[in-house]
């Protein structure tokens, strides 16, 4: 499995910025599903963008036009602009990683939570009022 380790949480204020990454010990090029997840205490653990390839994406319906995920292969890294920032995307967020399978790619939603098996330890992203 490959490991992942998240960066870039903090805390800003409302409207405010932030980009977090995910650097994995392996190659993420296409072998590999990618997604930001985030959780607030009680809740479940919520998807917030996937990337396959080089260019496929997809958002939650609600974060779609705030946050953008993209990916630098030579880097092995997975990011996560976000931006117009409010208090309700306060959460630790996580990164994740899936190989992928030909099944898997006519299958997996992409942003459930249970569909990927390689998890960052999380970072804090906290927005104030």
């Amino acid at each position: 499995q490959v490991q992942l380790v998240e960066s870039g949480g903090g805390s800003v204020q409302a409207g405010g910025s932030l980009n977090l990454s995910c650097t994995a010990t392996g190659n993420i090029d296409d072998r590999y599903f990618m997604g930001w997840f985030r959780q607030v205490p009680g809740k479940e653990r919520e998807g917030v963008a996937a990337m396959e390839g080089d260019s496929w994406t997809k958002y939650a319906d609600s974060l779609r036009g705030r946050f953008t995920v993209s990916k630098d292969n030579t880097k092995n890294t997975l990011f996560l602009h976000m931006n117009r920032l409010t208090p309700d995307d306060t959460a630790v967020y996580y990164c994740a990683a899936e190989p992928r399978s030909a099944r898997k790619i006519l299958t997996m939603d992409r942003l459930q939570a249970n569909e990927y098996s390689s998890w960052g330890q999380g970072i804090q992203v906290t927005v104030s009022s």
